[in-house]
This record gives C-alpha cells, sequence and structure tokens, in this order.
C-alpha cells in the first residue's frame, strides 16, 4: 500500500545524492540542515515555504544569516527528513504503511499544516491514515509496529489509539467470521508488535468483549514467536541451554516478557484454553529465567487443571536443565499434582456430597503418569528419599489399579542409590512405603521376592500373596476369602495404629489439662471464712452429739430414771 505524493504548484527538481545530502544542481544552497549524523545542503526559502517551525527558527536567529540548523530531535531521523525535504522541493516520493506514522510526525513536529500552506505534508499523511492504511487488519498493525520508535509523538497525535482500536476490532470480526485460512492468520502478524502494544491490543479486546479462545491463542502464537529459543520442543535430550547464550540484559528482558504475557491471561470459568503443551514450555521458560512467585504459580494452576493431558516428557522437562544434565526443580510438579488432587476431590464433593471411595478416569490417567515419570526420573543422583516419596505419595491409594508402575520406578531408584549409598532397613522401607504389595501384578510379585534390593517386609509380603496366589488356583473360594481376610487384616492394623495415635494424643491433652488445673488450683490463697454465732453453737451441740461416733445405741445414756425390769411371777390356780 503505498502513495505517490506530487506537487503541481512547483516544478519537480531533480534531486542528487552526495554522501547524506540532497540538492538541486544548479541553485547553490544556503542552508545547511544537520540531523544527527547527516547534513543536507538545502535552501531556505524551499523549505520556509512549507515548514512554519524552519521559518520561526530563522526569524528568531540572533545570527543575520542563519547558515545552519539542527533538526537531530525530528521524528523518524534523517531518512523521514530526506523525504520532508523532496516534499518541500517538490519531488515525487511513496508514502506507505511503513513510513505514513513517522512522515506524519515529522510533519507535525515541523508545523506543516494546511493553516501554514494549503495542501501540505500533515494533511496528506493524515488522508493516507484514513483511507488506507486503517482500512484493513495488516495495514493497522504495520502503522503500530512503526510507531515504536515515534513514541511519545506518535501517542501524542492519537496514531497509536487509532490503530489500537481498528485492528482490535478487525480481530475481533476475524474470530467470529474468518476471511481467510487458516482462521487465527492474523495472530501471526500481531505477533511483530511490542509487549507494550501488544498488552493494549490485548486489554482492547477484552473491552470488546472478545472470547477466551480468541485472546488465549493471540497470547499463544505472540509467546511462541516472541521467545524462540525458550519456547521450542523441551525434549531435554541434547539441547544447549539459550539462556548462557544471552547477555544479562536480554534475560531480564525475557524474564519481563514472559511475567507480561502470564499477566494477560484471560480470566475464564472453568475453561480450558491454553494446551497443555504450551503452558510446560511456558512454565519451564519462566523456572530458568527466574520469573517471580506469581507468574509460575498462574501456569501451575492452569496446568493443574488439565493434568490428565500431560505426557511423561512434559513433566520430564520441567525438573530437568535443558541440556538434561542435572535435576533442578520437582517443586513445580508437586504443585501441580497437588492442585490436580484438590480439583479433584473437590469436584467429587461438589457433585456427590463426599469424595467417593473410585476415582475418575483422569485421576488413574494421571497416577499412571506419575509413576512413569518417578520411573524416568529415578536414575537421578541428586533425588532424595524425601523428594521421591513426597511425589509418590501425593496420588492416593485408590488411584492406583496396580502398583507395577510404581514398583519399577522403586526398583531403579534403589538401584541407583545402592551403587552410591548405603541404606538400611529403615531407608529402604521409607522408599517403598507408598507402595501396596499386595496391589502387584503376578510378574512384579515373582520379580519382588527374588529382589534383593527390597526390604524384608516387602519381600515377605509378596511370598505371602504368592501363597495366596497358588491356593486361589486349588481352591478359588478359600484363597478369596483368605485375601479378603488379610486385606481386611491389614485395614483394621491401620486403622487401631490410627486410634492408638489418637488416644495417645487425647491422653497427653488430658494430661496437659489436669496440670493446668492443679498448678492453678494451688497458686489461688484458701480464704478463712469468719466464725458465726450459728457457726459456734452448732460446733457446741456437736459436742453434745450422742450419735457422733455413728452408733443408734442409748442404752450407755444415763438419764436418772430406774430401768431395771420386774422379775417375772409364776401365776397359779392352786
Amino acid at each position: 500500500m503505498a502513495t505517490q505524493v506530487k506537487n503541481t504548484k512547483r516544478p519537480s527538481l531533480e534531486m542528487n545524492r552526495t554522501g547524506q545530502g540532497a540538492f538541486p544542481n544548479h541553485i547553490p544552497s544556503d542552508i545547511l540542515v544537520q540531523v544527527g549524523g547527516a547534513k543536507f545542503p538545502l535552501h531556505k526559502f524551499m523549505l520556509v515555504a512549507k515548514s512554519n517551525h524552519i521559518r520561526n527558527l530563522v526569524l528568531e536567529s540572533r545570527v543575520p544569516d542563519l547558515g545552519r540548523i539542527d533538526l537531530s530531535d525530528i521524528p523518524g531521523g534523517a531518512e523521514i527528513f530526506e523525504k520532508v525535504a523532496r516534499f518541500c522541493y517538490g519531488v515525487n516520493f511513496e508514502i506507505t504503511v511503513n513510513n505514513v506514522a513517522a512522515l506524519h510526525c515529522a510533519a507535525e513536529y515541523l508545523q506543516m499544516t494546511d493553516e501554514y500552506c494549503d495542501g501540505n505534508l500533515a494533511s496528506r499523511t493524515y488522508g493516507f491514515l484514513a483511507e488506507v492504511a486503517l482500512k484493513s487488519f495488516s495495514g493497522a498493525i504495520t502503522v503500530l509496529k512503526s510507531c515504536e520508535d515515534l513514541l511519545p509523538v506518535a501517542q501524542q497525535l492519537n496514531i497509536v489509539n487509532q490503530c489500537m482500536e481498528v485492528a482490535s476490532a478487525k480481530a475481533c470480526d476475524e474470530a467470529n467470521f474468518p476471511s481467510r485460512s487458516p482462521p487465527n492468520w492474523w495472530t501471526e502478524e500481531l505477533s511483530i508488535v511490542d509487549i507494550t502494544f501488544f498488552q493494549k491490543f490485548i486489554d482492547s479486546m477484552k473491552s470488546r468483549s472478545a472470547k477466551a479462545f480468541t485472546i488465549a491463542d493471540a497470547i499463544t502464537t505472540y509467546a511462541k514467536r516472541s521467545l524462540p529459543d525458550l519456547m521450542r520442543d523441551h525434549s531435554i535430550n541434547g539441547i544447549k541451554s539459550p539462556v548462557s547464550n544471552h547477555s544479562s540484559t536480554s534475560i531480564i528482558n525475557q524474564r519481563k516478557l514472559v511475567e507480561s504475557i502470564v499477566a494477560l491471561f484471560p480470566v475464564e470459568n472453568q475453561q480450558v484454553v491454553f494446551s497443555i503443551s504450551f503452558l510446560c514450555c511456558l512454565l519451564r521458560t519462566a523456572i530458568f529465567l527466574e520469573t517471580n512467585a506469581n507468574c509460575k504459580k498462574q501456569i501451575e494452576k492452569r496446568m493443574s487443571v488439565i493434568l490428565d493431558q500431560v505426557t511423561v516428557d512434559d513433566l520430564v522437562a520441567l525438573s530437568y536443565t535443558f541440556d538434561g544434565e542435572r535435576l533442578c526443580d520437582m517443586e513445580s510438579v508437586r504443585r501441580i499434582v497437588s492442585g490436580f488432587v484438590e480439583k479433584e476431590k473437590s469436584v467429587k464433593v461438589f457433585n456427590y456430597g463426599e469424595f467417593k471411595k473410585t476415582p475418575s478416569p483422569a485421576m488413574f490417567r494421571v497416577a499412571k503418569t506419575v509413576d512413569a515419570y518417578l520411573a524416568a526420573i529415578a536414575r537421578t543422583a541428586e533425588l532424595s528419599i524425601s523428594k521421591f516419596n513426597g511425589i509418590a505419595n501425593l496420588m492416593p491409594k485408590n488411584a492406583r489399579q496396580v502398583d507395577d508402575d510404581l514398583y519399577r520406578a522403586i526398583d531403579r531408584y534403589l538401584q541407583v542409590t545402592l551403587t552410591h549409598l548405603t541404606l538400611d532397613e529403615i531407608e529402604r522401607e521409607k522408599v517403598c512405603n507408598s507402595m501396596d504389595p499386595l496391589k502387584l501384578s503376578i510378574e512384579a510379585r515373582a520379580h519382588s521376592s527374588q529382589n534383593k534390593r527390597l526390604p524384608l517386609q516387602i519381600v515377605l509380603h509378596t511370598l505371602y500373596c504368592d501363597q495366596l496366589e497358588i491356593r486361589s488356583r486349588q481352591s478359588t473360594p478359600i484363597a478369596q476369602s483368605m485375601r479378603l481376610q488379610v486385606q481386611s487384616d491389614v485395614l483394621l492394623a491401620k486403622e487401631n495404629e490410627t486410634l492408638r495415635s489418637e488416644l495417645l494424643k487425647m491422653k497427653m491433652y488430658i494430661s496437659d489439662m489436669q496440670k493446668n488445673q492443679v498448678s492453678a488450683t494451688s497458686s489461688k490463697p484458701k480464704k478463712m471464712k469468719k466464725p458465726t454465732l450459728f457457726s459456734s453453737v452448732s460446733k457446741t451441740l456437736g459436742k453434745l452429739n450422742p450419735f457422733k461416733n455413728g452408733s443408734k445405741d442409748t442404752s450407755n445414756i444415763d438419764d436418772g430414771i430406774n430401768h431395771t425390769q420386774p422379775r417375772k411371777r409364776r401365776f397359779s390356780i392352786l
């Protein structure tokens, strides 16, 4: 898109370039215009006829015959001033979407308006903006890109806002009614602008109620185009870290760029708008660029929602350096898995009123992926027992239908760890703590029963299960009942242990309460009651109480009366 500028009032003068200057052949120049390192020998009367700013410089100069002016601060620099000089001399040149913003800013700077001279440069550039450049999405984005070097003049002249409004409106129209293929073609063209303009563009789309998927598509394309080295395939095999090849200033700029991109994430209602692969690449980039905690938290939160779509390579890539030589971060994986489990529990409670014993299919898939992830990183020397168990124990026990994948990860971990460390029986039991021997397959139990790396307790469990399996083949109902009895005994033992610990806590709590009560009672002084008349009389009568010792026998009381019984007489009729 371009238009030729012709001056019909003045004859066209052929302009020759000598070094960095331009001047007519047959008329000696009388003024030298310097723009940065470029010098233009020109003529006052040609410049003053079009530019009110140059006219004021000549008139207000204290030098009688001004022969030199400095316009180094003109927008667009020497390249744009040369086109301005061509316009002043009536020489044809093209106005394009790439230079129209700079020409318009330069024209306003030099006061080349219609108020000073009819048909001046400012009106022509403005007309090109309105009638040509801002009629399409591509034109508006190209002009917007050219404004990056023209700030703040382009902002003050409202060129940036006009481009932003036109581009965002046309992007929303393209998202709803695509006019060409692929439908997201406009996101590629948008990705050329600076992050500052991109933020304003996204804000403008949000104000137009653009769909979350549309905004997410633009953000995804922009991130991949802006960070090509960091957002590429995150395989850990043989990739040299791109961060080490950049200066500290470049790393700081990239860190700010990632934080700005994450801050633009649309706020949706339980909508998944980003792919899991994009989020993994972005989180890995954020980890290596050491972005702020909130930036990584926002990415991890979105990954937790769709963790059932993640692959083992995605999780492994998050934990290693770019060259794959060193395990650097497992906290992000732990937070992501933990967030997914909490989300699943909340969904169950919301839908059914309680967390059901049967996990969802997504929970089964994530458990299988986590076990494969542990097996992939088990051979890393930096992996401690606490970190290994910290990931393995995140999944509920019922999330694994069989523990074969987990057993494979444990076996690999013990195989590597025992080569350079000596683990006692208790430490090996800690490693196997997350595994249930009763949930191993026949093949896994056969392998574990001969595995010398496992602790004795696990081996005995597997042998016991093998015996049950053999008996089940001979007498299936009895073996099944025995297996159920073993499982119930195990559950009962676990419940008893839980009750025992709770009872111990309660005893300790009651003991502390009693100690506090005794100390509080002993600290209070006893108050002495004053004797009263009634209490004195009661005390005196108490001493005279014959029943004081608890006896009700009154035979020993002397009351002064002879109680001798009369002698019995025999009566006879004779």
